[in-house]
């Protein structure tokens, strides 16, 4: 398994769980981990590369998930995969590029953690989704099979490992988003989907309402749009699909000026200027039903109008059905949502009856 780097929740017979390079199996391991901490009541935090530890550290003794890795499962001619928790969102990007595939999802990679840009589990538990969100789908609509401990020390495996073998209720997405709470995930399955043949960027200069306009124009028409961005008054569009399909839609929403394409992975991973220039700040992050408008100047607006940031504490106001959530600053949590929090708290105390899991991550 090689040398183990960092901390790991200790096994029951005193060996520690190796953090290693390889692909290593550590199901059982983490499962007995579990079932020893419910036993002598100890809380676990779940912990990979702590690339979202900005969000609220889960509390409880960290359990590592980084030696329990590798790809299980790769199927390209069925546009599946599967992967344990502790595997690198890098590594599984690189293998499915090679087949000309992309996690449609396409999560984000934030560099601050202590061991890398995220790992493949740590991105199903936090259930955050890149650019493309309102056009490909989020974590929740790619998963198709999940195997996770639960806070009973038990393994249980929900969903299928193809796309024809999910029926019924599907519990592994309720997983996408969970962090944690509801089950340490050890591996995860997920459909994938082809690469576009191209992708460009273009730029229009507009404010915020115009840019709204034409997000909304633009929304009942048949175009290749895979991610919108407003941002200090200029709209940016991203178009994904055949060079014909492309040049096509371009012509039609009257797209002049080719922008860099880098500003979507800047805007997925918060290296953009808006972010790194209030990184001492707050950050707030708020979603918008699609029949509801966010328009501010100073807020950086994706997904259609769907999801805006802004380097400030939640707003007094917002729109009818959109809440806010506090991605940076004290008190973490989100505001305006409360509709499903009970159904949280019964599907935790049924995972979870003990409280052992993430037990500082709210319900």
């Amino acid at each position: 398994m090689g040398e183990p780097r960092g901390d790991a929740w200790p096994r029951p017979d005193g060996l520690r769980l190796a953090v290693g390079t390889l692909a290593v199996d550590e199901a059982e391991a983490l499962r007995a981990a579990v079932a020893e901490a419910r036993r002598i009541r100890r809380p676990l935090g779940m912990v990979g590369h702590a690339s979202k530890a900005f969000l609220g550290g889960p509390g409880g003794e960290p359990l590592s998930t980084l030696g329990h890795r590798g790809i299980v499962d790769y199927r390209p001619e069925e546009l599946t995969l599967t992967a344990r928790a502790g595997t690198p969102l890098a590594e599984v990007a690189h293998a499915v590029a090679e087949n000309g595939q992309i996690l449609p999802f396409d999560p984000p990679r934030f560099a601050g953690g202590v061991g890398g840009e995220g790992t493949f589990g740590g991105a199903i538990a936090c259930g955050l989704a890149g650019p493309a969100r309102p056009w490909r789908g989020g974590v929740r609509d790619a998963m198709l099979g999940v195997e996770i401990v639960n806070g009973l020390g038990e393994r249980l495996r929900f969903g299928g490992t193809v796309m024809k073998n999910v029926a019924g209720y599907d519990v592994s997405r309720l997983m996408a988003g969970a962090r944690g709470t509801l089950g340490l995930i050890l591996s995860a399955s997920v459909r994938l989907q082809p690469a576009p043949a191209v992708e460009k960027t273009y730029r229009l200069e507009c404010d915020a309402e115009q840019a709204d306009a034409n997000c909304r124009r633009w929304a009942r028409l048949p175009l290749p749009i895979t991610g919108t961005c407003f941002l200090a008054g200029a709209l940016r569009v991203r178009l994904s699909g055949s060079s014909q399909a492309v040049a096509v839609a371009r012509a039609e929403m009257a797209l002049a000026t080719e922008d860099d394409p880098a500003v979507w992975e800047e805007v997925r991973d918060h290296r953009h200027a808006f972010f790194l220039e209030s990184a001492a700040g707050p950050l707030t992050r708020v979603s918008v039903p699609r029949n509801r408008r966010f328009l501010r100047e100073d807020a950086l607006i994706e997904w259609n109008g769907c999801q805006a940031w802004l380097s400030e504490s939640p707003p007094d106001e917002l729109p009818e059905g959109a809440f806010a959530t506090v991605f940076r600053g004290e008190p973490v949590g989100a505001a305006g949502a409360g509709n499903t929090a009970d159904y949280a708290r019964r599907l935790r105390r049924a995972f979870d009856p003990d409280g052992v899991l993430n037990p500082g991550i709210a319900s």
